[in-house]
């Protein structure tokens, strides 16, 4: 090949129209990227927002590995897009956790103690896995500036109540089958075969919404 072709070959290369040219990024299929929830609808009213919600246990070791990737791609979200914890309500010590969970955001201090609480199961082993007392949690909380009363009150409370019915309502009607679980907008079941692809999946999923969102005004 004579050094003419070569210059032109590499300055195509080098040029806008070839990155025009470069393939689009493979649309996501159903049934291997997501799932349709058969049942449809948010775990909150929408309000102009697009939810992104994760079901997940405190006591879920895949729920530990995920986190850390997950706090990052929370940090990168858009303003339009709500993200929600949704703690899993299976029964036994999943309850307590996610009841812990409710109880924690009625005071106010789940956001800071979200990412110190799975430390406590997994790394330090500072809590059980199974079988934790209401003291335990207590003394956990104290940290965040929460007594043992106000958060034995919290843990009581209908409010509580009513959040672990509408985790519950919400887990089964999506038809989660495992932890951790994206639901996106209430009609998609996030899927993928790592935790970076169901995160990429997720974005694609967010995408798709406000294309939709969009074209609807």
């Amino acid at each position: 090949m004579t050094l003419m072709p070569r210059l032109m070959l590499l300055l195509l290369a080098l040029s806008p129209l070839s990155v025009l040219a470069a393939p689009a990024p493979a649309a996501l299929v159903e049934g291997k990227d997501y799932e349709v929830i058969q049942a449809p609808g948010p775990l909150a009213p929408l309000a102009g927002k697009i939810e992104v919600a994760e079901v997940y246990g405190y006591t879920c070791p895949h729920c530990a590995h995920f986190e850390p990737l997950l706090q990052a791609w929370q940090k990168k979200l858009p303003k339009d897009v709500r993200f929600t914890p949704v703690p899993a309500v299976f029964g036994g010590y999943w309850d307590s956790y996610a009841r812990a969970y409710y109880a924690a955001d009625q005071l106010g201090v789940a956001k800071r103690s979200h990412v110190a609480m799975f430390d406590a199961l997994h790394e330090k082993g500072s809590l059980p896995l199974s079988n934790v007392s209401p003291t335990e949690l207590a003394g956990f909380y104290k940290d965040y500036g929460v007594t043992e009363q106000q958060f034995t009150t919290a843990l009581k409370s209908d409010e509580v109540e009513a959040k672990l019915a509408v985790a519950k309502s919400f887990a089964q009607r999506v038809k989660v089958q495992g932890t951790p679980s994206l639901i996106v907008n209430g009609k998609y079941l996030v899927k993928g075969t790592s935790f970076e692809s169901m995160l990429r999946n997720a974005d694609a999923l967010i995408a798709r919404e406000r294309e939709r969102a969009a074209k609807a005004r």
